[in-house]
């Protein structure tokens, strides 16, 4: 487990036509997508009861983290139990599986006992160390590209949306309120040691424009 290079950029719907083209041209297409390219992600951030993970957010604070339970195409069936750290522009994402009885633990703040995966055993402890509460849902189409060679991951996310009615995150049947002004998507190029020169080229990375957007700040702030 190793921190990753990550690069997030704000572009319309004319850029975002143009770039996927030209990463569908040097890139494949992640394996878990469906028909149409794209899968959907749903995701329940946390926080404790200070909103200390927003607050180091909005602050800018290095060497910070977050929770999240996340899920794709509505297969509650597979969940998993995420923190993603960041430290020196650098970001290092740790993960386990956990059951829908495991996630109703966590959701009310309780122990699942010890499984005997190290690794699942010291993310939950450190979860529930520091008293993470269900805050908001995070809902995202995502188009995802791979690249084996320097572990390149190129992510196109629309229709950004938020709920605060995380008590109905399994079911999917919450209301929505979208953070994403229409026609924009967010890209996300994320890579090990380096970003192969003919990827750069090809998304054009120098002619767009660098943001320190969070999912989890925005729809907080904004989509609650």
């Amino acid at each position: 487990v190793k921190y990753r290079h990550e690069f997030k950029y704000m572009v319309d719907a004319v850029t975002e036509g143009v770039l996927l083209a030209k990463a569908g041209a040097v890139l494949k297409s992640d394996g878990n997508v469906l028909e149409d390219g794209r899968y959907v992600v749903r995701s329940l951030y946390f926080d404790d009861v200070d909103d200390g993970c927003l607050r180091e957010n909005l602050g800018g604070t290095d060497n910070r983290s977050k929770f999240r339970i996340r899920y794709y195409n509505g297969d509650t069936d597979f969940l998993r139990l995420e923190k993603k750290s960041k430290s020196h522009g650098m970001t290092l994402k740790e993960s386990c599986r956990i059951t829908k009885e495991e996630f109703w633990q966590l959701f009310h703040g309780k122990s699942i006992g010890v499984s005997g995966n190290e690794k699942k055993d010291a993310l939950v402890a450190d979860f529930l160390g520091r008293g993470m509460r269900p805050k908001v849902i995070v809902t995202y189409e995502r188009i995802p590209f791979v690249y084996k060679a320097g572990n390149v991951r190129v992510t196109f996310d629309r229709k950004l949306a938020s709920s605060g009615q995380v008590d109905k995150f399994l079911s999917g049947d919450y209301r929505q309120r979208p953070v994403f002004e229409v026609g924009k998507s967010l890209l996300e190029v994320k890579f090990d040691e380096y970003l192969p020169v003919h990827i750069k080229a090809a998304l054009q990375t120098d002619g767009l424009r660098w943001t320190t957007f969070s999912k989890y700040h925005m729809c907080r702030t904004y989509g609650v």
